[in-house]
């Protein structure tokens, strides 16, 4: 998972968290939407380079105005149709799971500002909890069924294979097969446990602990970032 979607996995979990601590469904908005105009303006800065400037610089200006709380829900709205914009003109979610959980954030944040009473905000946001909890779990589960994950030789492969700019020290790791057995049960038990979590307070906080480490510890170990592989991407004229 890229650096980008470390935030965003990391707020919308942090909703959940939020929820628990007495948080209102405004605060909540609030805080997720500071935390997701740092994650696109992020991927907005690195793209700028790279070509596109008309949307990536009016999504970098729409992630401004965000952060800086002014315009109510027209940022969120126009993020909103800039992404659906990118999904026709890239031809999907390039960048996979972020792209994935970038929509599903601005998606459930428009319907939010959309209610007209707190209950239905916390029904749209508890939405999101609830596929952040599901990504997690289906995500063990997959691997879990996957006898390369049960041996410990997929994690063999990213390390030896990754397409990711990493250390020579790094890919070495691929030759510690018991290591890496370790590392992959410890994954793949954390990802089919992590609903749980949500039975307790202290469980949920050390789980959040646990899950902003992993996400941020692969952002660090293979320099991924928002745009892995878009100079491949097929792109509508």
């Amino acid at each position: 998972m890229n650096g980008a979607a470390v935030l965003e996995q990391g707020l919308a979990a942090g909703f959940t968290a939020g929820l628990t601590e007495g948080f209102t469904a405004g605060q909540a908005m609030g805080w997720m939407q500071l935390l997701l105009a740092f994650a696109i303006a992020q991927q907005s800065l690195e793209h700028l380079l790279r070509g596109d400037r008309a949307i990536f610089g009016a999504r970098l200006l729409l992630c401004l105005v965000m952060a800086l709380g002014i315009g109510g829900a027209w940022p969120v709205w126009g993020l909103w149709v800039i992404s659906l914009a990118m999904l026709w003109r890239y031809q999907g979610p390039y960048n996979g799971g972020s792209d994935k959980m970038t929509m599903l954030i601005l998606s459930c944040l428009s319907l939010a500002h959309l209610s007209t009473t707190p209950f239905w905000q916390e029904m749209a946001l508890s939405y999101l909890a609830v596929q952040l909890v599901l990504s997690y779990f289906v995500s063990g589960w997959i691997k879990v069924i996957n006898p390369e994950w049960q041996r410990g030789e997929a994690l063999r492969d990213v390390f030896r294979f990754s397409a990711y700019p990493v250390s020579e020290a790094l890919r070495s790791w691929a030759d510690h097969p018991r290591l890496l057995f370790v590392m992959g049960w410890t994954v793949m038990l954390f990802e089919l446990l992590f609903p749980l979590a949500l039975l307790h307070p202290v469980a949920l906080k050390l789980a959040l602990l646990c899950a902003a480490g992993f996400h941020f510890s692969n952002a660090c170990f293979f320099a991924s970032t928002g745009f892995s592989g878009s100079g491949s991407v097929p792109i509508r004229p």
